[in-house]
């Protein structure tokens, strides 16, 4: 696989060192040319730990800007198409966060790292 996506578990899940991300899948992030994440994610990060559902060990945006770069990941931006495909895709997933990220995917034919099995319910290949 020359390049793939991380949803926002994904992100987390590597940069605490992986051990939540299947053996296999660790071996396509490291084989892969290019690993993106949505910019979704920075959004989801900043939520999370703004009504403290996540806790990070410096504020949000110093954390996902060192992800990025400690990982050499690629942050793809939000665009007016991935929103409004977002907007199209059916109501499997409400989080508007996530349903940009599943576009996103779609839209440049990444397969993503996610745990969410609501994923698996759209045309994009998950990877555990």
């Amino acid at each position: 696989m020359s390049e793939i996506m991380l949803d926002t578990c994904g992100l987390i899940w590597l940069v605490n060192g992986g051990s939540k991300i299947s053996r296999k899948t660790l071996e396509a992030i490291e084989e892969a040319k290019i690993v993106y994440v949505s910019a979704a994610t920075a959004l989801e990060i900043g939520c999370k730990t703004a009504i403290k559902k996540l806790k990070l060990p410096m504020d949000a945006e110093e954390w996902y800007s060192k992800a990025l770069s400690i990982h050499d990941l690629v942050e793809i931006p939000i665009t007016g198409k991935i929103a409004l495909f977002s907007a199209s895709l059916p109501l499997i997933h409400k989080d508007p966060a996530d349903r940009i990220i599943i576009a996103t995917a779609i839209l440049n034919c990444l397969p993503i790292v996610t745990h969410d099995s609501r994923f698996d319910q759209y045309s994009v290949k998950v990877l555990r």
